[in-house]
């Protein structure tokens, strides 16, 4: 039974736009009330005591929101939990004395049919709740937005404070486990940041290496996220590095060529008699090379820093190969030092190579800007008038692929810009200028050892973009390794 509040008939009324302050309310026999299919939260829908004791002394006070299902019950999408402590508290009235109510609620006849926006404002209800379940919530930003149409899924992700592309980051986010869900929800991340996570969650300690990002951007203040991007982009590096050693690994398997293991750096364990073929010869002295090595049973292999095949032979002396002579030396300390070394470089390397997304990314948004920055513009006409070494060398190049990715053309590839200089607008001549001499500064700085020893046009071209991302609110930062890099360039400070 449906009786109107301060209305006569409500059972004809007409269907309640969502944006309507004046949606009527309905009382509704609380035995009527069902869970909605579309309810957003699946766990922890049960009343707990303290709600059912409210419920019976004072009855639901705030209206629930339902939608008529063809049995003639409704379905409940907000306040489900209302309204079976109300069902629970008529249960018993009788026996305690007490009068059966009914449940205050909109009727909204809008939304029959209607399943995505029927969720999304389940959503809303329940994610402004305590103790809403973080998959709960993933799961049903997934459901509503996929099956929204355009303009509600503009006003949708306008509501929540997500971008465009919040279902598949929803479905991709609910590949965590409940407890990474609570712990990325607990450090403030976002369904973009959360969805990230899931993304390289394999890579041995991201969440904790992201968690840690997050709070430096948050300390920082901003609002930026330079430093979660710069960690992302070093966890993607390393994450693609494990991929292909994988790959490789299936490979050789596949050719039934078997992958030794590391060696042990300590004198335990089993001798390792694997060595090397460029440190082998022929019976007669002749070099070994892989094709010669090839049908030998001891043929295997072992992966380098770089996902290399090094070829082996598990045991030389039993194959009839020989070692080439070398006077074998004692591992001295300035051994040691060296592979610290060589392990620094081969990490820096890498570190550097995962730095250039995030800084292109930064350039092609500088580029989009309605206005370019002041500094990035004196930049770009100082190189253009000066035409130093670097700029003139690359101008020779037929490399245009970066410039037209800086100003974000489809197909950058195969992009004809002497059609976009035809097209290009008076008021974008300094953006188109400055995407021009950024190109000619990546390609200065490509190489992965760069970071070793920088001239001081580059360093300068890191600071300068150091100095504009944290004048756009902390939106880019640089890497550690680019820190690293640029810190004897750093005007001195007292």
């Amino acid at each position: 039974m449906a009786t109107a509040v301060s209305t006569p008939d409500t059972t004809t009324a007409e269907p309640v736009p969502a944006d309507d302050a004046a949606v009527q309310v309905v009382l509704l026999d609380a035995a009527l009330l069902v869970r909605d299919e579309c309810n957003a939260r699946e766990t922890d829908t049960e009343p707990d005591e303290k709600l059912i004791n409210s419920v019976k002394a004072l009855g639901v006070e705030e209206p629930v929101s339902v939608r008529p299902r063809e049995d003639g019950t409704y379905g409940v999408f907000k306040g489900w939990r209302r309204s079976q402590a109300q069902q629970i508290a008529n249960a018993s009235a009788e026996q305690d004395g007490r009068p059966v109510r009914q449940v205050r609620a909109y009727v909204r006849t809008d939304l029959v049919g209607n399943d995505a926006w029927t969720r999304f404002l389940s959503l809303v209800e329940n994610d402004h709740r305590q103790d809403m379940d973080a998959r709960d919530t993933l799961k049903a930003q997934e459901l509503a937005l996929i099956g929204m149409d355009e303009a509600d899924l503009k006003r949708a992700t306008k509501a929540l404070g997500v971008k465009h592309g919040a279902a598949k980051q929803a479905r991709a986010a609910q590949r965590l486990d409940d407890a990474t869900l609570r712990r990325a929800a607990a450090g403030g991340m976002d369904l973009e940041q959360t969805a990230q996570l899931a993304e390289v969650e394999s890579v041995p300690g991201a969440e904790r290496r992201l968690l840690d990002a997050l709070r430096k951007d948050q300390e920082a203040g901003q609002g930026g996220r330079g430093h979660w991007d710069q960690t992302m982009a070093l966890l993607r590096t390393e994450q693609a590095h494990a991929a292909e050693r994988e790959k490789i690994t299936a490979e050789l398997a596949m050719a039934e060529i078997p992958l030794l293991p590391t060696p042990s750096p300590y004198s335990y364990g089993p001798k390792d008699t694997a060595q090397p073929l460029d440190q082998l010869t022929t019976g007669l002295g002749n070099p070994l090379t892989e094709d010669m090595h090839r049908n030998c049973p001891g043929h295997s292999a072992r992966l380098d820093e770089d996902n290399k095949p090094v070829w082996h032979c598990t045991d030389p002396a039993a194959h009839g190969h020989k070692v080439r002579p070398q006077p074998k030396k004692p591992r001295t300390e300035a051994d040691e030092q060296a592979a610290e070394e060589r392990r620094k470089v081969i990490a820096c390397n890498r570190a550097w190579k995962a730095a250039v997304g995030p800084r292109q990314e930064f350039v092609a948004r500088l580029v989009r800007m309605k206005t370019l920055p002041e500094e990035a513009r004196v930049f770009a006409q100082e190189i253009l008038l000066t035409l130093p070494y670097f700029y003139r060398s690359w101008t020779d190049k037929p490399e245009s692929e970066t410039v037209a990715r800086f100003l974000v053309i489809k197909d950058a590839e195969h992009a004809d810009l002497t059609q976009t200089a035809a097209q290009l607008p008076k008021a974008r001549l300094a953006s188109a200028l400055f995407a021009h001499i950024a190109a000619a500064c990546e390609y200065g700085i490509r190489e992965p050892k760069t970071w070793a020893h920088l001239y001081p046009w580059q360093a300068r071209y890191l600071l300068l973009l150091e100095a504009l991302g944290q004048a756009d609110n902390g939106s880019y930062q640089l890497s550690e390794v680019e820190n690293q890099a640029v810190a004897d360039h750093r005007p001195a400070t007292d």
